[in-house]
């Protein structure tokens, strides 16, 4: 039985040793995570390789780059800055969350050690690292990291804050990027300071370093506040990221909405330009516009004689019938004083209404029913009993 065990274990060895060889790099996966594969290990500028990859999200999207100045469990030195992003390459992954794809060889902006790094583009972060050597590119030793004193966040993170009325118009949006840190070194960390990035889409943040006022201890922790603040007129998917000794702590997406109060500006002005033009241009049309044949502005409408005729014909009879009636004009006379208002007679006299005859008139009415106490007596009226005509 000894002798079949070590037969087996032999048969087991040369597997092992020939599946090495044949299948290229080991894959670097961790405990049930994303994991990456290379088929070289080294390979020249102009190239390429084939990268495959199991255990990531299904249907996610993801980016591939060759960084320098990074180890396996390390994140780069100096983020994405330090890999050849112009040659990058994205994939999706299938139903099960694995993909193979063809990755061309780089040289990144800084000396090796390098690594193939493969990143989630959207939703949820994850990242695999495999280690890989550029021919001919230069190499130089990472640099050490700070002795004593270490953080690291103990606590997810989040951005307080809201936008207001002027980031509705395009101001600069602000945000505070709050987070607990913990000291997990063996030093008092003092005045440590962050570096604060802002990344759009799968574009490289840009960092800016602030300084945290305080002493961290050995073994504490404290909640730090940090503010970020974007461009004027930003918006869509950001990545609020904070690196500290050249490693990123965190990673917090923004969603950044859209200043809809530039886009109503913008349709308010293409209402009231177009309008107030219109305005002018008719105005100027106004004055402008050939005058009648009497002087007034008739605008050349044919009639406007005729109508100004009837108005002042109107206003004549208009006028007589506030006289009460008191007498009848001869129709010509009426119309010369109507037409000639400066040669009118100073007896002020009535052109008859139209709805009215002669006999309907009110002043003709009123002087029938008048007594006709300075009339003389006609000579056809009886006169009283006893007294006769002298």
């Amino acid at each position: 039985m000894s002798g079949k065990a070590s037969i087996r274990a032999l048969v087991v060895a040369l597997a092992a040793a020939v599946a090495l060889v044949l299948g290229g790099a080991p894959a670097a996966q961790a405990a049930d995570g994303p994991s990456v594969k290379l088929s070289k290990t080294q390979a020249g500028k102009g190239g390429s390789i084939a990268v495959s990859g199991a255990g990531w999200r299904p249907k996610a999207l993801l980016m591939l780059l060759v960084c320098g100045q990074a180890a396996p469990g390390t994140d780069p030195v100096g983020g994405t800055n330090a890999c050849a992003n112009a040659d990058g390459r994205a994939v999706t992954t299938d139903a099960e969350g694995a993909f193979d794809t063809e990755l061309p060889v780089a040289e990144p902006p800084v000396a090796c050690p390098c690594v193939v790094r493969v990143a989630t583009v959207t939703g949820t972060k994850a990242f695999a690292q495999a280690a890989f050597t550029v021919a001919g590119h230069p190499v130089k030793k990472l640099p050490k990291q700070p002795a004593g004193g270490k953080l690291a966040v103990l606590a997810s993170t989040r951005l307080e804050g809201a936008g207001n009325v002027l980031t509705w118009f395009g101001a600069p949006a602000s945000r505070t990027l709050v987070l607990t840190v913990g000291n997990l070194g063996s030093a008092p960390v003092k005045d440590p300071v962050f570096k604060v990035g802002t990344a759009h889409g799968v574009f490289a943040p840009q960092w800016e370093e602030q300084q945290w006022r305080g002493t961290l201890a050995p073994g504490k922790k404290a909640q730090v506040k940090l503010n970020v603040q974007l461009d004027a007129g930003a918006y869509g998917d950001y990545t609020v990221a904070l690196r500290y000794g050249g490693k990123v702590l965190a990673e917090q997406p923004w969603d950044v909405g859209r200043p809809w109060g530039v886009t109503l500006f913008w349709i308010l002005l293409c209402v009231v330009v177009p309008a107030a033009v219109f305005r002018i241009g008719m105005a100027v049309v106004d004055r402008f516009r050939p005058r009648g044949r009497s002087g007034g502005r008739s605008g050349g409408r044919p009639g406007g004689h005729r109508a100004r005729r009837v108005r002042q014909l109107t206003r004549a009879r208009l006028a007589g019938a506030r006289s009460g009636g008191r007498g009848t004009a001869h129709p010509a006379r009426a119309t010369h004083a109507a037409t000639h208002p400066d040669t009118r007679a100073t007896t002020t006299t009535t052109a008859a209404l139209p709805w009215f005859t002669p006999d309907t008139a009110p002043g003709a009415q009123e002087a029938d029913r008048a007594p006709h106490r300075l009339s003389a007596p006609s000579q056809d009226r009886p006169t009283a009993p006893g007294k006769g005509n002298t």
